[in-house]
C-alpha cells in the first residue's frame, strides 16, 4: 500500500466519517449528561436516584459490550451494529420524553446497551476495513473524535440545558447518530468475518450478566461505605465479578501475561487511571482550590488538546517506522502518563499553571498509547477474532474507569469518615491512580509485538 493512501481516500472516506460521527455521538452525550445531569434530576424529582443516570448507563454498557463481541464473530457486525444504532437511538428519544426518573433510567440503560454494542463494532470495522498501515491513523482519529467533545461537550450542554431545556441536548445528538448511520450502514454491510467458533453465546451472555450484577452490586457497595452494609455488599460483589472477568478476559490478563492479555491490561489500566484523574483533578481544583468550574474545564481540557494533537502524529511515525516502533511508543506514552500523574498528585501543591503542564503531558502520553495499543491488540488478531478483540478494547475503555472511580469515590467517603479533610483523601485517591499507572507501565514492557501470536481464550 502507498504510503500516501489516507483513511479519507475514496474507499474509505464514507466509513471513516461514518465512524467518526459515532464516536462523537457517544462521546459528547456522555460528556453532556454529566453536566445536565444535576437539572434533570431536579426537573423529574429524583434526586435521591442520581447516582443511577450514571450506574445504569456504565453496567447495560457492560452487557452490549460483552454480547455483542460474540455475535460479531458468528454474523458479522453489520446486524448488530444497526441494532446498535436502533437502540442508541430509542435511549436519546425516550430521555428527550422522560416524563419521571424512572422513565430517564430506562433511557440510560438502553443508551448504555446501544453505546457498547455500537463502539464494539466500530473497533471491528476497523480491524476488518483498514489494513495495518492505516490502523494506527483511524485510531488516532477515533481517539481525537472522543476527546474532542470533552472540550466543547460540557459547555454545549450547559447553554443548551441553560438557554432551552436539557430535553433538547438528547434531540441534538440525534441527527448527528443517523447522519452516521446513513455513512456507514452500507460499508458495514460489506464486512464478512469467517467463524470458526462453537455456539457457546448463551454461557458468555450470562457471564456477561453475571458481571454486570457483581459490579453493581460492588459499586452499590462502595457507595455505603464505610457502614458495615457497604463493607458486605462491596466484598460480595468483587467475589461475584472475579469469577466471570476470570472467564471473559484473555487467559493471563490479570497476570500481564505477554501478548495480548498484557495489551489489554495495560490498556484498561493505563486508561482507568487517566480517566479517574481527570475527575478528581477537577474536584480538587473546584473544592480546594476555589477555582470556577468553567476554568476547571478549561484546565483539564488541555489534555484534550495534546492528546489529539499526538494521536495525530503517531498516526504518521506509524507510516514512517512501518508500525516497528509501536511498543516503544506505548511505553513512552505510558511513562509520560506517569509524569503527568506526579505532577498533579500532591494536591495541596498544584497551581492551575502545574494542573496545565500535568495535563498536557498525560495528554501526549494518551495520544501516543492510546491509539497504538488499539493498532498492537488488532495486529495480534486472526479475523475470525475481530469481534472478541473490539469487545476486549471497548471493556477496557469502559469498565476499569467506572469501577476505578467508584473505588476512587469510597476512598474520599472513607477518609472522610475518618476525619481526615477532603484534601488528604484527594492525596489518597490520586496516590491509588498513580499505583495504577505504575502497574500498566509494567504491563506495557511485557506487550510482544509479534502479529503471530495467537489471541488468548477471550471474550466469547
Amino acid at each position: 500500500m502507498s504510503n500516501n493512501q489516507s483513511i479519507f481516500s475514496p474507499r474509505y472516506v464514507a466509513l471513516s466519517v461514518g465512524i467518526i460521527l459515532s464516536v462523537m455521538a457517544v462521546g459528547f452525550e456522555g460528556l453532556a449528561v454529566t453536566t445536565i445531569a444535576p437539572s434533570i434530576a431536579g426537573d423529574l424529582k429524583g434526586i435521591h436516584l442520581f447516582g443511577w443516570i450514571f450506574s445504569t448507563y456504565l453496567l447495560a454498557q457492560i452487557v452490549g459490550t460483552l454480547v455483542v463481541g460474540r455475535i460479531i464473530d458468528k454474523k458479522g457486525p453489520a446486524a448488530p451494529f444497526t441494532y446498535a444504532l436502533v437502540l442508541f437511538i430509542v435511549g436519546l428519544i425516550v430521555a428527550a420524553t422522560a416524563s419521571d426518573m424512572y422513565m430517564m433510567i430506562l433511557a440510560r440503560a438502553i443508551q448504555g446497551l446501544g453505546a457498547g454494542a455500537m463502539m464494539t463494532c466500530v473497533y471491528t470495522a476497523i480491524s476488518l476495513s483498514y489494513p495495518d498501515e492505516l490502523r494506527a491513523k483511524i485510531l488516532g482519529a477515533f481517539g481525537t473524535a472522543y476527546v474532542l467533545p470533552s472540550m466543547l461537550g460540557p459547555y454545549v450542554a450547559g447553554l443548551i440545558a441553560g438557554q432551552w431545556s436539557w430535553r433538547f441536548v438528547f434531540w441534538g445528538i440525534l441527527p448527528i447518530i443517523i447522519l452516521s448511520a446513513l455513512l456507514s450502514l452500507p460499508a458495514f454491510r460489506k464486512l464478512k468475518v469467517h467463524s470458526t467458533q462453537e455456539g457457546n453465546g448463551a454461557t458468555s451472555t450470562w457471564l456477561a450478566l453475571l458481571l454486570t450484577m457483581g459490579t453493581g452490586i460492588f459499586l452499590a457497595g462502595l457507595g455505603m461505605l464505610p457502614k458495615i452494609t457497604g463493607v458486605i455488599l462491596s466484598i460480595v460483589g468483587l467475589a461475584i465479578m472475579s469469577y466471570p472477568l476470570r472467564k471473559l478476559l484473555p487467559k493471563g490478563t490479570l497476570t500481564f501475561q505477554r501478548g495480548m492479555p498484557a495489551i489489554l491490561a495495560t490498556r484498561g489500566l493505563f486508561f482507568a487511571a487517566y480517566v479517574s484523574t481527570q475527575n478528581f483533578l477537577v474536584l480538587g481544583l473546584i473544592d480546594i482550590k476555589g477555582i470556577s468550574p468553567a476554568n476547571a474545564g478549561l484546565i483539564v481540557a488541555s489534555a484534550a488538546l495534546s492528546w489529539c494533537l499526538f494521536a495525530y502524529l503517531q498516526g504518521r511515525w506509524d507510516t514512517a517506522d512501518q508500525g516497528l516502533g509501536r511498543n516503544k511508543r506505548i511505553i513512552l506514552g505510558v511513562l509520560l502518563l506517569t509524569l503527568g500523574f506526579a505532577v498533579v498528585f500532591w494536591i495541596p501543591t498544584v497551581t492551575p499553571t502545574l494542573a496545565v503542564i500535568g495535563q498536557i503531558i498525560a495528554g501526549i502520553g494518551m495520544g501516543l498509547a492510546h491509539p497504538t495499543s488499539g493498532a498492537v491488540a488488532f495486529a495480534h488478531t486472526r479475523e475470525e477474532g475481530a469481534g472478541e478483540t473490539s469487545a476486549n478494547l471497548q471493556f477496557a475503555d469502559s469498565f476499569t474507569p467506572g469501577v476505578v472511580i467508584g473505588i476512587g469515590g469510597a476512598i474520599l467517603v472513607v477518609s472522610q469518615a475518618a476525619g481526615l479533610t477532603m484534601q488528604s483523601g484527594l492525596i489518597v485517591t490520586m496516590g491509588f491512580n498513580l499505583v495504577l499507572i505504575l502497574m500498566s507501565l509494567f504491563a506495557s514492557i511485557r506487550i510482544t509485538s509479534e502479529s503471530s501470536i495467537s489471541i488468548q481464550s477471550g471474550i466469547k
